[in-house]
């Protein structure tokens, strides 16, 4: 059960596997150790056993230190829970051999044999079975050595005392074992849970990020969508006066007989005519029509490229606006938020070359039909944007300006208005000479 659990989670094993070698590592290390610090009772014990005992140590220890340097290579992690039962056997069969050739059942040294099985199954995160088996050949081990031994079985009171000590440990580190397996196993699953309610709340947060940087800027158009309406009710009727009469005094002979005045009279209409213009594109830029965003609304994207270069030329004073454009940009979508786009690209554009002081200033709108798309590339020739930062700029609040010059959500936005379009906003450059973001849009029937 438990491992058909374990086996939906795929990084599990590669964890396990990671935990087991460093423990088989650090046990191997405290096994050498240990090894050779039982030359100490092999002298208070059986000192006339020490020199053959210590040569044996030494050897199993070489062996064990031969296998702590294969564990970190590919073929150790690869086989390292082999390779910690081969090492864990070796000081088994030491003392096994310690006790073959000394007293036999009555040999103190099966101590070394429980120590090593409860080490197995508190220090080593080794599996319940694999437990339970290095436990029975430990205790194979320790009735052959009985076995073999100069007294045999003969001194069996002990030899039934110990083999009842050991089959107590095997059956005590089997059961640790379990609940340890089962411990590791359900940490593992609490630090997956918790990392992907980690990643969770990080999209939570993405979102209520741009949902807010969305309400911002719908309040900020309802604002100056009242702010147009008004000044459209107010700023017309002047305007209009404002026009008769100048259409009146272009008719008047004084003035068709002095081309001076007449150019003047031109001036003011074409003056008034912006004035109508500019108040006009603020409220098409604020007030979205309805259903403009869900459905999408025909409307010629060359009249939304005026309405934002207008809205923008106290920004673009100073800066060569040229466009590219087809005879026929009819695409379907909401105007408004497209002019929106348009005015942030344009006005991050004009910032950046002013702040850098780029000379002779350029932005270019190039323009063409890619299939049913309306393929649309502003580019500029300013100071471009650091390799490390381009990856970023659609992120919600990313802002390379200081405080106080921005939020760093027009691009997040500009990203959302195009992706509800079906298309996506891409950006490119090449630090000190360019910038270009690209969109599309779809055509309409």
């Amino acid at each position: 059960m438990l491992k058909k659990v374990a086996s939906e989670y795929s990084n599990y094993e590669s964890e396990l596997r990671e935990f087991r070698l460093l423990s088989s590592k650090a046990g191997a290390l405290t096994a050498i150790v240990l090894v050779m610090a039982g030359v100490l009772l092999d002298y208070g014990i059986y000192p006339h056993e020490q020199l053959r005992f210590f040569l044996a140590r030494l050897a199993i220890s070489l062996l064990i230190g031969v296998i702590y340097v294969l564990l970190p290579t590919a073929f150790g992690r690869r086989f390292v829970q082999p390779l910690t039962l081969a090492w864990l056997i070796l000081p088994q069969l030491m003392i096994a051999w310690m006790i073959s050739v000394t007293e036999g059942a009555s040999s103190i040294y099966y101590a070394g044999l429980n120590l090593v099985i409860f080490a197995v199954g508190i220090a080593l995160p080794m599996g319940m079975w694999q437990t339970i088996g290095f436990g029975a050949v430990t205790y194979l081990f320790y009735f052959l050595a009985c076995l073999i031994s100069p007294s045999g079985l003969s001194d069996r009171p002990h030899f039934i005392v110990n083999s009842i000590f050991i089959l107590f440990s095997i059956t005590a580190s089997a059961v640790y074992t379990f609940f340890n397996e089962r411990g590791h196993f359900h940490l593992f699953r609490l630090k997956e849970e918790v990392a992907h309610k980690n990643r969770e709340l990080a999209e939570i947060n993405r979102s209520l990020a741009e949902i807010k940087g969305q309400m911002l800027q719908q309040e900020k158009m309802a604002a100056i969508g009242t702010l147009a309406a008004g000044l459209l009710h107010e700023v017309n009727n002047p305007v209009n006066f404002c026009l008769m009469a100048i259409e009146v005094a272009m008719e008047e002979p004084q003035a068709k007989e002095n081309p001076s005045l007449e150019e003047c009279l031109v001036d003011a209409k074409q003056g008034m005519q912006r004035i109508q213009h500019i108040v006009s594109d603020l409220k098409t830029f604020a007030y979205r029509k309805p259903g403009a965003e869900a459905d999408g609304v025909p409307f010629l994207f060359e009249k939304a490229l005026d309405s934002a270069t207008r809205l923008t030329a106290h920004e673009l004073r100073g800066v060569a606006v040229t466009r590219e454009l087809p005879s026929d940009t009819l695409v379907l979508g909401d105007e408004a938020a497209v002019i929106g786009v348009l005015i942030n690209l344009f006005s991050n554009a004009a910032l950046a070359m002013r702040k850098a002081g780029t000379r002779d200033p350029s932005i270019r709108t190039a323009v063409s039909w890619v299939g049913k798309r309306l393929h649309v590339r502003v580019r500029d020739n300013g100071p471009g944007i650091a390799s490390e930062h381009l990856p970023r700029v659609f992120e919600p609040f990313f802002t390379t300006r200081e405080v106080g010059q921005g939020l760093g959500l027009g691009l997040s936005i500009s990203y959302a208005v195009i992706e509800r379009h079906g298309g996506a906003l891409f950006a490119e450059s090449e630090l000190g000479h360019w910038t270009a973001f690209s969109f599309d849009l779809p055509r309409a029937e």
